[in-house]
């Protein structure tokens, strides 16, 4: 039998903490949550592996980013107590049940209906009560309970929605994945009264999320 608890340590010890992730909330709070609740049971035994573990019924569209990515992104958006959360693209919830530890609350916003079924059988399973799991395109974000003090979007981007850093707050911080490949890089924005700014805080490479690639140019 598989020993869950023992493998939860070592992606810690093995992948996060050497990640630079110092921040003892994320880190106890990935000791403790189970990351194969999150995935089909057919995969439970790969929960832990340095790498992105697709969920999606095609078994490639989407998946749970590799956990020291995950990680940094949360610490980088240094989410507070009292904050609100819009995570974009929630896939099976592993990342919203992160953050949830973290914040006051989170919106996860999901657009594949079975995922999103996925995600609130998994929370509602683990006593996660300060989720809510909401269904709409990822690249419109979710206004309905905007402005939020941070916005995670969970999978990488070509294109940036207005919609999105519209959605924050003055002094709200925006952590996604910008490009795809060897050019990626993980970016945090920030909302001030100016505008918004960004800067690199590291190099990723995470899946591209649906509505979020570059249009294809004309060809004659």
């Amino acid at each position: 039998m598989i020993d869950m608890t023992a493998l939860r340590t070592k992606m810690v010890d093995g992948q996060v903490r050497p990640s630079d992730v110092t921040d003892h909330r994320i880190i106890e709070a990935m000791l403790d949550i189970p990351r194969e609740a999150f995935v089909p049971p057919s995969m439970a035994g790969l929960a832990y592996l340095d790498r992105n573990l697709p969920v999606s019924a095609d078994g490639r569209t989407r998946c749970l980013i590799q956990p020291m990515v995950l990680a940094r992104m949360i610490q980088a958006a240094d989410i507070g107590a009292d904050d609100v959360v819009l995570e974009v693209g929630c896939a099976s919830g592993y990342g919203a049940a992160v953050m949830a530890r973290l914040a006051s609350s989170v919106v996860a916003l999901e657009e594949d209906e079975a995922l999103a079924d996925m995600a609130s059988a998994a929370l509602s399973g683990l006593g996660v009560d300060n989720v809510a799991v909401v269904r709409g395109p990822l690249a419109a974000g979710y206004p309905d309970e905007a402005p939020y003090d941070v916005i995670l979007v969970n999978g990488a981007v070509e294109v940036m929605p207005d919609a999105l850093a519209g959605q924050l707050k003055e002094g709200g911080r925006l952590v996604v994945v910008v490009g795809v490949g060897q050019a990626a890089r993980g970016m945090l924005y920030t909302r001030s009264q100016a505008g918004v700014s960004g800067r690199v805080v590291m190099n990723a490479s995470v899946p591209l999320l649906p509505g979020f690639a570059k249009a294809p140019a004309f060809e004659f």
